[in-house]
């Protein structure tokens, strides 16, 4: 699993998945070395149908792999503006083709963390790399608060066997209103209000 990060090279096996979203059709390019590279994976599903319920325009979704969330939330909201960002060269080439095959235009980038986003955002979306380990996913918690936008919203989902509840008393630390907006087959989705 650590070829997510490392950028270490895997042999490339890239497969199509065609996934329906509210009735929207999608195909995605996904490959070896990329998160969920069997489509669009449960949690990631159950969040982006969350999203999909509220209100987004100035999106970052932290650690996009190879775009779906982005690419579905700029579907449906066309005038949104989407960043997507991660760490990993081949799920940053495939977010790009993935973006072309779906007929969106967003921004996507690489970036470890925050560290090329210069941008504040009403909405922060991420499944957080669970197998980076808590400091870092708690990081991505922490540095979300100072790139959204005063009324903004970090939204993640996160799997309770997995430490969804941690997750949420680490939240409660850093922002003024945290809830759980979703949930099912024990993932939970969680909104972090600034």
């Amino acid at each position: 699993m650590d070829h997510y990060f490392t950028n270490e090279k895997v042999k490339s096996n890239v497969k199509t998945h065609k996934i329906i979203v509210n009735d929207k059709h999608f195909k995605f390019l996904t490959d070896h070395g990329v998160f969920s590279k069997l489509g669009l994976d449960f949690g990631s599903r159950l969040l982006t149908e969350t999203l999909l319920k509220n209100d987004y325009n100035d999106v970052l979704d932290l650690g996009c792999g190879y775009g779906p969330i982005g690419i579905i939330l700029k579907t449906f909201n066309r005038e949104a503006n989407i960043h997507m960002t991660d760490i990993n060269e081949r799920a940053l080439a495939l977010a790009k083709e993935n973006a072309k095959i779906n007929g969106v235009e967003l921004k996507v980038y690489k970036s470890d963390g925050f560290e090329q986003v210069d941008s504040n955002f009403d909405t922060i979306v991420t499944n957080p790399p669970i197998r980076a380990g808590k400091k870092v996913i708690y990081q991505f918690f922490a540095d979300s608060r100072r790139y959204l936008k005063d009324d903004g919203n970090l939204f993640f989902v996160m799997n309770k066997k997995h430490g969804a509840m941690s997750a949420l008393k680490k939240c409660q630390e850093l922002y003024s209103c945290v809830e759980i907006v979703n949930k099912k087959s024990g993932y939970m989705v969680i909104r972090c209000g600034k």
